[in-house]
């Protein structure tokens, strides 16, 4: 059983006012990251393809330059935030995607579309690594998973809010759109600029020896490896799913299930989990029940009840995992280069990420829609919880375990 204090009652709203005001601020800091860039992203392909008539090449390189920019810039964000200071990174990581969403308004060649991608992905790469370890140790250890779990509701959030606002923009224009999105960011950079206590990273103040430790963490490997199939069956929503339930209607749906589950249920499933588990069965049962999600198209098919609830069960997985995932980054790093730990883990799950989806997509196109897809996916969940229940029975994932 866990030995974490019980999270405060209350809703989001209310919990959130129990943290300072540094917490306060990293939650909206996340809502509004998340509603400006899925208020533009899900749009700009349409955009580059109809609004600018742009080959389907041209549209998947500038798409994948963001994608090639952030996953791959990750690591050494997340190390810049560990020399520097968490709020730098974090300020320049929203003032560069302010710069990146107003260029994407106005950049109509292939060049200045690829340059502007670019700006964007690697903001990502700088804020996120730094947003997280920021939270971590404003949170405090007593208080980190139940921060991280508000944390995820107003990520959601974001996530449900920005394309329906981004559909009423982008009907009068795509340029509006970016306008408005490069607004929020650089609103936002002006109120971290100014109300963001600066954060220096606890690590140790010598220089050397920041990517030697990290790199030679081989405990920290494992566990990011087990948890890459946790975004590889996550993606799913975003790939299998939306193929099986064809029709944007139908996708739309999936999407909104998952983001109400995650938003209604975060708070009370995390509760329950301090109550009952410990934070290495949580990361367990997470992993499980992504896996067994699976098990309900593979027996209903490709019925849009049996895809709902799908999404739904893959969205409790995440709410189970999500606090207790980033709280063992931070255990595990032991407090030594917290963001960099952070940029090797989001780098590892998305490199984890692409090659998923080449691997789904494979399996779509030699087996079809039969139950075989969804019953490699299981798979992959049930393997990874096995491989999690083996670390953690070797006590590896505890507090202050030795690096290995």
């Amino acid at each position: 059983m866990t030995t974490a204090t019980a999270p405060a009652k209350g809703g989001v709203w209310k919990q959130s006012r129990t943290f300072d005001p540094a917490v306060r601020l990293l939650f909206l800091n996340q809502l509004t990251i998340n509603l400006g860039f899925y208020m533009l992203m899900p749009y700009l392909a349409a955009h580059l393809a109809d609004g600018l008539g742009m080959a389907a090449w041209a549209v998947g390189l500038v798409l994948g330059a963001r994608n090639l920019s952030q996953q791959g810039m990750f690591l050494v964000g997340g190390a810049l935030a560990d020399r520097f200071g968490f709020k730098p990174l974090i300020v320049a990581g929203c003032a560069l995607r302010t710069a990146g969403f107003g260029a994407l308004a106005f950049a109509q060649s292939l060049p200045m579309l690829i340059a502007a991608s670019l700006a964007t992905g690697l903001a990502g790469a700088l804020f996120n690594p730094a947003v997280r370890a920021c939270l971590a140790a404003e949170a405090g250890e007593e208080r980190r998973v139940e921060a991280f779990a508000l944390f995820h509701v107003y990520y959601q959030a974001g996530i449900l809010l920005g394309p329906l606002v981004g559909v009423a923009l982008t009907g009068v224009s795509f340029r509006l759109t970016c306008a408005v999105a490069a607004v929020l960011f650089a609103g936002l950079t002006l109120v971290q600029l100014r109300h963001l206590p600066v954060r220096v990273s606890e690590a140790p103040r010598e220089r050397r020896g920041q990517f030697r430790t990290v790199l030679a963490h081989r405990t920290f490997w494992l566990f990011s490896l087990a948890m890459t199939g946790s975004y590889v069956l996550s993606f799913q929503v975003y790939l299998a799913l939306p193929l099986a339930a064809g029709g944007t209607g139908a996708t739309t749906a999936l999407f909104v299930v998952s983001a109400l589950v995650a938003l209604a249920g975060q708070l009370r499933i995390t509760a329950w989990c301090r109550r009952r588990l410990s934070r290495e069965r949580c990361l367990v049962l997470g992993l499980a029940l992504m896996g067994g999600a699976f098990l309900v198209p593979a027996v209903l098919g490709r019925g849009l009840v049996g895809l709902l609830l799908c999404a739904a069960v893959l969205s409790v997985a995440n709410a189970v995992l999500y606090p207790y995932e980033m709280d063992t980054v931070v255990a595990l790093s032991r407090g030594r280069w917290v963001a960099t730990h952070y940029g090797l883990y989001n780098t590892v799950c998305g490199i984890g990420i692409t090659l998923g989806n080449l691997g789904t997509g494979v399996l779509l196109d030699v087996t079809g829609w039969s139950a075989a897809p969804w019953l490699v996916l299981c798979a992959v969940g049930l393997v990874c919880a096995a491989a999690m229940a083996l670390l953690a029975r070797g006590g590896r994932l505890a507090e202050g375990a030795p690096a290995g």
